[in-house]
């Protein structure tokens, strides 16, 4: 999803101020990210380029989280927690976030989904359910375009497949802005380069500038069930785009999650955990 380096940083400081004002409304707050229950395995992964943290719980059809840019695995705590007793979950950090290292190769959808790819073969899995929350939910729809050989279906949620996708006034959010200022802080405490977050950034937003830029026939190609989720305060997605999305992607189902966020998992963890095993079960 796209924020652009420049303004992630002039604001970073500025919004400090809102976030003191909590609202009474669920969708206008941040909940703190829940702790992770104890992983069965985890570890580094050799994946590309990369080294890639990754960590695996419960056991039974694997499900498959990816979390949304700047931030890291630890946003699922409540999701892990659910679906550990009767799934195999894999959470991730992707490239550059939590404790994964970069390269000076350049950030792009297609390289951070074959990231995911080789980490699933460093698994020894052959298919999962990929739920996928903004930059999440489109490395599982570029996964859905270039290798659905390893999906058994898609959730994305708060997912955007053009930079228009994007509502142009994101950054004037103070939700939001709390979030890039808690990512800042997971990123100093979890990374192992802890001061490079300004770096990260901008590596990353370069990317955002561009990508993703999937045309409807490139949609049209996907064959695996899809499931789109969108809060109905969502500070950062258009809800008319993931609309659209819904009716190029051939199946789609669209789900609108009520009275929350792009932060859904956090505010409402119970709808959420909900809506995924009703996409998993075909509703």
């Amino acid at each position: 999803m796209r924020v652009t380096a420049i303004a992630t940083l002039a604001f970073f400081s500025m919004f400090l101020t809102f976030t003191g004002a909590q609202s009474a409304e669920r969708w206008a707050e941040l909940p703190a990210f829940p702790s992770m229950p104890a992983a069965k395995t985890s570890g580094m992964a050799d994946v590309n380029d990369i080294k890639m943290y990754y960590a695996e719980y419960g056991e039974g059809e694997p499900i498959l989280f990816i979390h949304g840019g700047l931030g890291n695995a630890e946003v699922w705590g409540h999701q892990v927690a659910d679906f550990a007793r009767d799934h195999l979950v894999i959470v991730a950090d992707s490239r550059g976030h939590g404790r994964s290292t970069r390269s000076q190769q350049p950030f792009g959808y297609d390289l951070m989904t074959s990231d995911y790819v080789a980490l699933l073969d460093y698994l020894k899995i052959d298919k999962v359910t990929l739920v996928g929350w903004s930059d999440g939910g489109i490395i599982g729809i570029d996964m859905a375009m270039k290798h659905p050989e390893k999906l058994t279906r898609v959730i994305a949620q708060a997912a955007n497949v053009t930079t228009d996708g994007v509502k142009a006034d994101v950054m004037d959010n103070a939700t939001f802005n709390n979030y890039i200022n808690v990512a800042g802080e997971q990123y100093r405490k979890l990374s192992p380069t802890p001061n490079e977050y300004d770096a990260f950034v901008k590596q990353i937003s370069e990317m955002w500038a561009t990508q993703p830029a999937w045309t409807a026939a490139d949609l049209a190609k996907i064959s695996v069930p899809v499931t789109l989720a969108i809060g109905d305060h969502d500070e950062a997605v258009k809800l008319d785009h993931t609309e659209m999305m819904a009716k190029q992607i051939p199946g789609a189902k669209l789900v609108i999650l009520k009275d929350v966020s792009h932060f859904a998992m956090l505010q409402d963890p119970s709808a959420y955990d909900g809506m995924i095993r009703g996409a998993m079960a075909g509703r």
